[in-house]
C-alpha cells in the first residue's frame, strides 16, 4: 500500500471515531423517547394517526407491523413507475416501466437493497425518484434501525411482554434520526457541486466532436447485419451532448446515510454530479459508515454498559481495516497480463505493476479512494460505487464479495449490521459455552433452544438463497445469458448478484445482463426474503429475550466485553458466516486469479 493509502484510511477511521459517540448517544435518546422538544410531537402524530402511543408490542404484532409497512411501500412504489408516463415531474417523458423491472425496482428500494437494473437517467421521472425511491431510501432505513431497537430492547429488559412500539418507533427513526442528517448532508454536497433542480435536461455543445458508429436500418427501422450476423454500421458524429438534470442531493443525501446506494444517474457515485470532488467522495464514505458505528454506541448506552457497544465496535473495525488493506493492496499491484512489456512474454514493466489497476476507475479518486469506497459500501448494505467492481483485479474483487457474503456486519446497514453482528454474538456465546460446559449467557440473558433456531434461521437464510439462486442462474439457459464475460469470471458476476440481492447490498459487478424478466424475477425473490427472512427471526428472538429474567454475574460468565471476546466474535464471523461460500468463492475469483500467473 502507498503512504496515500494508508493516510487515507488512518483519516478516515479518526473522523469516523470521533462522530460515532455523540450521534450514538443522540440516537438512544432519540430511540427511548428521551428528546424533551419530541414528547408534544409524538404525542400529536399519535393522536392524528391514531395510534396508541404507550402501546407495547409483542414480538409478532410487531413483526407483522413491520412487513405490513413495508408491503405498502412496495406496493406504491410499483404503482408509481407503472404509472409514471401521466404524472407530473416528467419532463422528458419517460416511459411507464416495464412490470418485471418496476417489481424488481420496487422490491429493492423497499428491501434497503436499491439494486438497478435500469439507467436512472433514462428510465425514472423526478417523481418518482422522489416519492417513489427517495421515500423507501427513509422508510427501509428506518425499518433496519427499528428492528435492531427491538432486539437492543430484547437484551435490556426483563420479564417484558414486549419490545416496544413499531409504529412509534419508525416515526421516531425517520423524523429524529434521519431527516436532520439528511437534510444537513444534502446541503453540504449542494454547496460542492451535487446538483439539485427540476431542470429538463440540457444539450450542450461540447468541445470535441464526437464520433462513433452508428447502426444502419432497414425500412422497417431494424438493425442490418452483415452475411455474419454482425450489426452493419456507419461512422457518425455530433457536437452535442445531452446533460441529464435533477433532484439528486436530496436523494444522494439518504442513499448515503441510509445504506441504500441507489444511484439518480446510472454511474451513481463515480458520475461527477453525484459526486463532483474528492471531499465529497471522503464525506460520502463517511457517511455509510456513521449511523451503523453510532448504532453500536446507542447499544452499549440502551443495556446499561456501554463496554458492550466498544466491544462490537473493535471487532467490526479489526475486519474491516483488514478488508481495506488487502483491497487497497490487490488494486495497487494491478493485473500482471497487462504489465508485459518490450522484453518478451515473461517479462514485467515494474512501472506498468507501481502504477497499479486503474481500469474502471474515475482518475478523480485514483486506486485509494476506488478501493476503499469499495470496501465501506459493501460492508455496509449500501451499494453506491464510485468505481467499476467488475474491472478490479479478481482478489481485490473477491474483497467485496466476501464482505456481503459475511452478512455485511462490519458495521453492515443501518440497523441491519448492528442486528446481524449481534446473532453472531449470540452464536459466539453459545460456542464458548459449549466449550466451558455452561449455559451460556449474553448481557445476563440465558440463550437456550428458541434462542439458537432462530440464530440458525437468521445465519442461514441467506447463504441458502444465495447458492441455490446462484445454481438456477448457472443451470438455465436464461440466466447464462446475461453473463457477458467467459469462465470464472461470468460466474463470479453471477454469484456477486444473487449476494448482493440477497444480502440486500445492492452493488453489482456490472459485467451480467440482469434487467430480463428472468433476473428481475429471480433476485427480488432473494432481496425479499433475503431481508425479511432474517428480520422476522431476529424480532421472534428479541421477544423471547425480553421475556427473561437477567442472571446475575457470577465466576462463570463468560465477559463478553475485552479483547477476548473480541477475537471470539471475529472467528465465529470469519467461520460461521463465510465458510459455506468458500467453495463458490474458489470456483469465481480464486480461479480468476490463478489464471493472471500462468507460469506458476
Amino acid at each position: 500500500m502507498t503512504n496515500h493509502a494508508w493516510l487515507l484510511l488512518g483519516l478516515y477511521m479518526a473522523v469516523l471515531l470521533l462522530l460515532v459517540k455523540p450521534l450514538g448517544i443522540y440516537i438512544a435518546h432519540a430511540m427511548e423517547g428521551r428528546l424533551g422538544f419530541a414528547v408534544r410531537i409524538e404525542a400529536a402524530v399519535c393522536r392524528l394517526c391514531g395510534i396508541q402511543r404507550d402501546e407495547d408490542m409483542d414480538w409478532l404484532k410487531y413483526a407483522m407491523a413491520v412487513v405490513l409497512f413495508n408491503a405498502l411501500g412496495l406496493f406504491a412504489a410499483y404503482a408509481l413507475q407503472r404509472l409514471q408516463l401521466w404524472l407530473p415531474l416528467n419532463p422528458q417523458a419517460m416511459a411507464n416501466v416495464s412490470p418485471d423491472s418496476a417489481f424488481n425496482t420496487a422490491v429493492s428500494f423497499v428491501t434497503n437493497t436499491n439494486w438497478q437494473g435500469y439507467g436512472g437517467e433514462s428510465t425514472m421521472g423526478y417523481l418518482t425518484q422522489m416519492l417513489g425511491l427517495t421515500v423507501q431510501n427513509f422508510l427501509s432505513a428506518a425499518t433496519g434501525i427499528v428492528v435492531t431497537i427491538a432486539l437492543i430492547r430484547g437484551f435490556a429488559r426483563h420479564s417484558a411482554a414486549g419490545i416496544g412500539n413499531a409504529w412509534l418507533d419508525l416515526f421516531r427513526a425517520t423524523t429524529w434520526i434521519l431527516l436532520p442528517l439528511s437534510l444537513i448532508f444534502a446541503v453540504f454536497l449542494a454547496s460542492q457541486g451535487v446538483i439539485q433542480n427540476f431542470d429538463a435536461y440540457q444539450d450542450v455543445t461540447t468541445l470535441e466532436v464526437t464520433k462513433y458508429d452508428n447502426p444502419k436500418l432497414d425500412a422497417a427501422g431494424q438493425p442490418l447485419k452483415d452475411e455474419k450476423g454482425n450489426a452493419v454500421t456507419e461512422p457518425a458524429t455530433t457536437p452535442t451532448q445531452t446533460l441529464a438534470m435533477g433532484p439528486v442531493a436530496s436523494q444522494l443525501a439518504i442513499k448515503m446515510l441510509g445504506t441504500n446506494g441507489g444511484g439518480f444517474f446510472n454511474a451513481n457515485s463515480a458520475h461527477p454530479y453525484e459526486n463532483p470532488t474528492p471531499l465529497t467522495n471522503f464525506f460520502q464514505m463517511l457517511s455509510i459508515f456513521l449511523i451503523p458505528g453510532a448504532l453500536c454506541i446507542a447499544f452499549g448506552r440502551i443495556v446499561g454498559d456501554a463496554r458492550q457497544g466498544w466491544t462490537l465496535f473493535a471487532a467490526m473495525t479489526l475486519l474491516f481495516v483488514v478488508f481495506a488493506v488487502g483491497a487497497m493492496s490487490w488494486e495497487q499491484q494491478g493485473n500482471p497480463l497487462l504489465a508485459k512489456v518490450g522484453a518478451g512474454d515473461t517479462a514485467i514493466s515494474t512501472t506498468a505493476l507501481i502504477d497499479g489497476n486503474m481500469e474502471g476507475k474515475e482518475t478523480r479518486f485514483g486506486i485509494a479512494e476506488s478501493a476503499l469506497f469499495a470496501t465501506i459500501t459493501t460492508a455496509a448494505s449500501c451499494g453506491a460505487v464510485n468505481s467499476m467492481h467488475d474491472s478490479f483485479t479478481p482478489l481485490g474483487g473477491m474483497v467485496p464479495l466476501i464482505n456481503i457474503q459475511l452478512g455485511e456486519v462490519v458495521f453492515g446497514g443501518v440497523g441491519s449490521g448492528l442486528y446481524g453482528m449481534l446473532v453472531f454474538a449470540v452464536m459466539a456465546v453459545f460456542i464458548a459455552g459449549l466449550m466451558i460446559g455452561r449455559t451460556p449467557e449474553y448481557l445476563g440473558k440465558k440463550i437456550q433452544a428458541h434462542e439458537m433456531k432462530m440464530t440458525s434461521i437468521a445465519i442461514l437464510v441467506t447463504p441458502l438463497l444465495v447458492l441455490l439462486g446462484t445454481a438456477i442462474a448457472v443451470m438455465s439457459e436464461a440466466g447464462r445469458a446475461g453473463i457477458a464475460n467467459p469462465a470464472a469470471h461470468g460466474f463470479s458476476e453471477i454469484l456477486y448478484a444473487l449476494s448482493s440481492a440477497a444480502n440486500n447490498n445492492g452493488s453489482a459487478f456490472a459485467g451480467l445482463s440482469a434487467n430480463t424478466p428472468f433476473y428481475n424475477g429471480l433476485l427480488a425473490v432473494a432481496m425479499w426474503f433475503g431481508r425479511f427472512g432474517v428480520i422476522v427471526p431476529v424480532l421472534a428472538m428479541a421477544g423471547s429475550l425480553a421475556a427473561k429474567k437477567r442472571i446475575p454475574v457470577s465466576a462463570g460468565t463468560l465477559p463478553t466485553h475485552g479483547p477476548l471476546f473480541v477475537a471470539l466474535l471475529i472467528g465465529v464471523v470469519l467461520l460461521v458466516g463465510l465458510l459455506n461460500y468458500v467453495p463458490a468463492l474458489a470456483l469465481g475469483p480464486m480461479v480468476e486469479h490463478l489464471t493472471l500467473w500462468p507460469a506458476r
